[in-house]
C-alpha cells in the first residue's frame, strides 16, 4: 500500500525547524521540540487545550447557581427542565494584542459555528494553556472558522490599530446544557475550568416593573419635596415649617409604602 508523501513544508513557529505534514493533516507535533501546532493554509499557529475540572454534576449546579441569579426570572433554577447535555472540546481562536499604548490585550473569536457569540467573552488566561494532546481528539470540536476571518473580526471590533504578537488555536471545555422553559427551548454553556456561564438568549427578568416602581418612588418624592417650597411662598410665617412637617410624615409613610411595592416586585418578578 502507498503512503502519503508530504505534499508542503513549513517552519514551526516555536523552533524554526521544517515541518512535513501529509495531505490533509491539519494537527501537527514538531519532531525538533515537540510543540503543538495547527495548520490552516499553509499558516502554522500553536495549538493549545484548557484542562477541565468541572465533571457534568458540577457543571449543573454553575448552571443552577446562574439560574437563580440577578439576571435570570424567578425560581427559574427549580422550573427550567434540562432536556439535554453534551460534552466537547471547542475550538476559540486566541490573539495576543499590543494596543496604540503599548499594553497588551487578549481578543478571544470563535473557531468554528455556535449560537453562543458570548463565548468570545470567556476569560482565558495564558497560564490555563496546555500542549494539545492526541487524546481528547474524539471530544473536539474541529474548527471551521478560517483564521483570516477571525483576524477579520477583530479588526472590525475595534481592534484595527492593534499589533498582532501572537495568534493560537485553544480547545476549551464546554458543556452544553439545552433547557425547556415555558414551552421555550433554550441554550447555556459552562464552561468546564471556570464554571462561568454564557447565554445569548434566555429568560431574563422583566424591566418594567422594577422601572415602574422607580419612577413611581421618584414622583412621590418630587412632590413631596414641593411642600416647603409652597410653604414658604404662601407668605405665611409658619408656612415652611408646616411644609417641612406635612413633607417629612407624608415621606414616612410613603417611604415604607414605596419599601413594600419594591419588595413585592422582587418576589414576583
Amino acid at each position: 500500500m502507498e503512503t502519503s508523501q508530504p505534499q508542503t513544508t513549513l517552519n514551526c513557529t516555536q523552533c524554526g525547524g521544517e515541518l512535513h505534514p501529509d495531505e490533509g493533516q491539519i494537527f501537527l507535533t514538531c519532531p525538533f521540540c515537540n510543540s503543538t501546532v495547527y495548520l490552516d493554509k499553509s499558516r502554522v499557529v500553536f495549538h493549545w487545550y484548557v484542562a477541565p475540572t468541572l465533571g457534568e454534576p458540577q457543571a449543573r449546579g454553575a448552571l443552577a447557581r446562574w439560574m437563580s441569579g440577578n439576571q435570570t426570572v424567578k425560581d427559574l433554577d427549580q422550573k427550567a427542565r434540562v432536556a439535554e447535555t453534551s460534552f466537547s472540546f471547542f475550538p476559540i481562536w486566541y490573539f495576543k494584542l499590543r494596543n496604540p499604548a503599548g499594553r497588551e490585550e487578549i481578543a478571544l473569536q470563535p473557531a468554528a459555528a455556535t449560537a453562543v457569540s458570548e463565548i468570545r467573552n470567556l476569560r482565558l488566561p495564558a497560564g490555563d494553556l496546555r500542549r494539545f494532546d492526541d487524546q481528547i481528539d474524539a471530544q473536539s470540536t474541529p474548527p471551521s472558522v478560517p483564521l483570516q476571518t477571525a483576524q477579520d473580526w477583530v479588526k472590525q471590533s475595534g481592534a484595527v490599530q492593534n499589533e498582532i504578537l501572537e495568534q493560537s488555536l485553544v480547545h476549551i471545555p464546554l458543556h452544553t446544557f439545552k433547557y425547556a422553559y415555558r414551552g421555550m427551548q433554550y441554550t447555556a454553556l459552562v464552561e468546564g475550568a471556570t464554571g462561568e456561564v454564557f447565554a445569548n438568549i434566555f429568560p431574563a427578568k422583566a424591566e418594567a416593573p422594577y422601572l415602574l416602581a422607580g419612577g413611581l418612588s421618584a414622583l412621590v418624592f418630587l412632590c413631596l419635596a414641593l411642600f416647603p417650597i409652597i410653604g414658604a411662598l404662601s407668605g405665611e410665617s409658619a408656612g415652611a415649617g408646616l411644609g417641612l412637617l406635612l413633607c417629612g410624615g407624608i415621606g414616612l409613610a410613603a417611604g415604607l409604602g414605596l419599601f413594600a411595592l419594591a419588595a413585592w416586585v422582587a418576589a414576583k418578578i
